[in-house]
């Protein structure tokens, strides 16, 4: 049975639905004692019925009105105003059974801290402590600002209950930026591995490219030792040839002297009839002598330009010579 209507309602969980029951509307705490019950047969915490009821009537010597906040109804008072109205002490009894049966379910929950229930006033009214939670308006708030403020008309909830599940989503919250944290934490550790990765690539593709390069130094090297050889071979053939034929020319020089020393000779020594014996046999020698053809060299013979190397071709494959694409790796 709903205590503020009298009706028969759904039952919801065992202290849940009676928590509900035991909600000032005004304050939209458990009610504090002492508990008063309305001619409407709605309960209040004579507190906040005194609250309401100096609001409403600042000059109350002789009594004074307000309505409930749950049903309207108008409420008049006497002098004596809520102090007045009659206690509901089942009621009160009731609190004090749900407060021992919500103590024992509620062991292993942690008690607040002092800065959780450390009570801050409200700033339109400096009298109230801020005891409820705005959901229209998300924002905390007080019973006064709920009945006469600007809060009138919005949806309101109890603040221990918004409290508790914000402070669930804060920590769901930080439960996943943990987790983000963590992949982050993976993601920079993958990356680090991967940079290492790169020099190790760098590293090795410099050793290779030494390697290559080191490797067509010694093809070259190899080339031009060969190269080198066959020139040597040509100036060596050509030279040999060339001795010969200053050697030819020597002897030929030699035999002239000694032909040239005879004919002087036999002119000196020899008489008219030896000379004339003599004669025809030194013109035939001095004839021959002088009909020897001299061997020559070909002209030109001393040019080598057919060695020279043409690196045209070699130059320009060299100077674009770069690292191979993906699809020529494919």
């Amino acid at each position: 049975m709903d205590i503020q209507t009298g009706q028969v309602v759904r039952p919801l969980g065992a202290l849940d639905g009676l928590e509900k029951q035991l909600t000032c509307p005004i304050c939209l705490d458990m009610f504090s004692k002492p508990v008063v019950i309305l001619p409407c047969q709605h309960n209040l915490c004579r507190g906040c019925a005194n609250d309401l009821y100096e609001s409403r009537n600042p000059y109350h010597f002789s009594g004074g009105t307000f309505r409930c906040p749950t049903c309207r109804f108008e409420v008049v008072l006497d002098r004596h105003g809520v102090y007045g109205l009659q206690r509901n002490l089942l009621v009160e009894n009731i609190i004090d059974v749900y407060k021992q049966q919500q103590e024992k379910s509620q062991t292993d929950d942690p008690p607040l801290k002092d800065q959780d229930a450390k009570q801050v006033r409200c700033p339109e009214h400096e009298d109230e402590h801020i005891n409820i939670y705005c959901v229209s308006c998300q924002t905390p708030t007080c019973s006064m600002c709920k009945v006469f403020g600007q809060h009138r008309d919005c949806q309101v909830s109890p603040l221990l209950a918004v409290y508790q599940s914000q402070k669930a989503e804060l920590r769901a919250a930080v439960e996943l930026l943990a987790a983000a944290d963590a992949r982050v934490q993976a993601e920079a550790a993958q990356l680090d591995r991967t940079c290492q990765l790169v020099r190790d690539n760098g590293e090795l593709q410099r050793r290779r490219l030494g390697e290559s390069l080191d490797l067509l130094y010694a093809v070259m090297e190899e080339r031009k030792a060969l190269l080198l050889d066959r020139i040597d071979r040509e100036e060596r053939d050509k030279t040999a040839a060339l001795r010969a034929l200053q050697e030819r020319c020597r002897q030929q020089l030699s035999l002239s002297n000694q032909l040239q020393e005879k004919v002087k000779q036999s002119l000196q020594r020899c008489g008219v009839a030896e000379l004339l014996l003599a004669a025809k046999q030194l013109q035939q020698e001095a004839q021959s002598a002088v009909t020897d053809q001299i061997l020559r060299p070909e002209p030109g013979y001393e040019n080598m330009e057919h060695l020279s190397l043409d690196t045209e071709q070699v130059q320009v494959l060299l100077a674009h010579m770069d690292f191979r694409q993906e699809e020529d790796q494919d």
